[in-house]
């Protein structure tokens, strides 16, 4: 690595409308953006449009862009266990609104 510094700030609303309001805040001067939903639970996919149209709304780079976010899909281990509704195609739905990569994690 280079002797560059890097801030990472996460904010995790988990949902919880109150938030909505304050994410102005946390996304001023973002430059990337990761959502992050849940495989095990449907209602966190079928609110990633909503955050990523709330993070477009809200923040863009300075040539006027919207900021990449990467669409995360945790929990990708229960899947072999059976608790994973079915989801969409994740390869065309990402690329479909706008985001920069999707990537199966678990933390």
């Amino acid at each position: 690595m280079d002797d560059r510094n890097t801030n990472i700030s996460c904010f995790c609303p988990t949902g919880q409308e109150r938030y909505g309001n304050m994410t102005r805040v946390y996304y001023r001067e973002a430059v990337g953006a990761l959502v992050v939903f849940d495989m095990t639970r449907l209602s966190t996919f079928q609110a990633v449009l909503k955050w990523k149209g709330d993070l477009d709304s809200k923040v863009t780079l300075s040539n006027g862009r919207p900021v990449p976010a990467v669409l995360l899909a945790n929990k990708c281990d229960q899947r072999s266990h059976g608790l994973c509704p079915k989801l969409p195609k994740l390869d065309s739905f990402y690329q479909e609104h706008g985001f920069v990569g999707c990537f199966e994690t678990s933390a």
